[in-house]
């Protein structure tokens, strides 16, 4: 099930057709308040969000979708005619998994849809499942970090930053190389998005435990590596 929050009918009605005519269940609605209800009595797979609504604006949708337990983790693509590199930021800051500027096609949004999907139902458990590095121990399958056997709480994006790092240790990875293989979306020109989940991911393991954060290294004017472990 695929729900579209959109508060301008033509668009609503027409990208809900495309998804059903891909073979998708799909539900749109006008703005937060049947959003919301319908996902208290269904939850979705995906979720399609635009920015400019009225009452509650997309973002802010977003916001509490991360921070309920239950929707934390949903699928998230924003589909907004707010196509500026800073509108861009702002949603995947936010949390969205990847970002449609309008107007767009609907063969390309059933494309993105399929890929978003793909990523979010892609198996836990790899060849490397259990990664360690220093103090930092991280469980690919049960989706858990340690440091010095604490267990370390962080977001579903901080967990796959860290979990790409320490799999590339040793390697320096770009900004693009990380937003591509994290958020999945194409590099988008000078962001902080990578940046402040560094930070975030540096303070909760520097709070679990001393000289964890100084595991993960910036190389100035390229990326982050996380440091071979010897």
């Amino acid at each position: 099930m695929i729900y579209y929050v959109e508060d301008d009918t033509n668009i609503r009605d027409l990208t809900v057709y495309a998804l059903r005519q891909a073979g998708y269940e799909a539900v749109g609605f006008a703005g937060a308040g049947d959003f919301f209800a319908a996902c208290k009595e269904r939850l979705p797979e995906l979720v399609l969000l635009d920015i400019m609504l009225p009452e509650v604006d997309g973002l802010e949708i977003l916001h509490m979708l991360r921070e309920d337990a239950a929707t934390k983790n949903l699928p998230v693509m924003m589909l907004t005619a707010k196509g500026t590199e800073y509108d861009t930021v702002c949603g995947l800051d936010a949390g969205a998994d990847d970002y449609l500027a309008k107007p767009f096609g609907m063969m390309e949004l059933v494309s993105r849809v399929n890929a978003l999907l793909r990523r979010a139902s892609a198996p836990a458990v790899s060849a490397d499942d259990e990664l360690a590095c220093g103090p930092i121990t991280l469980t690919v399958s049960a989706h858990t970090v340690g440091v010095d056997g604490v267990p370390v709480t962080l977001t579903l994006k901080e967990f796959d930053l860290l979990r790409t790092l320490m799999q590339n240790a040793g390697h320096v990875l770009t900004r693009g190389q990380l937003l591509e293989d994290v958020w999945g979306v194409t590099y988008v020109g000078e962001t902080r998005t990578v940046d402040v989940h560094i930070q975030t991911l540096r303070q909760k393991l520097a709070a679990g435990g001393a000289g964890a954060d100084a595991w993960i290294q910036t190389v100035r004017g390229v990326g982050y590596c996380v440091k071979q472990p010897a």
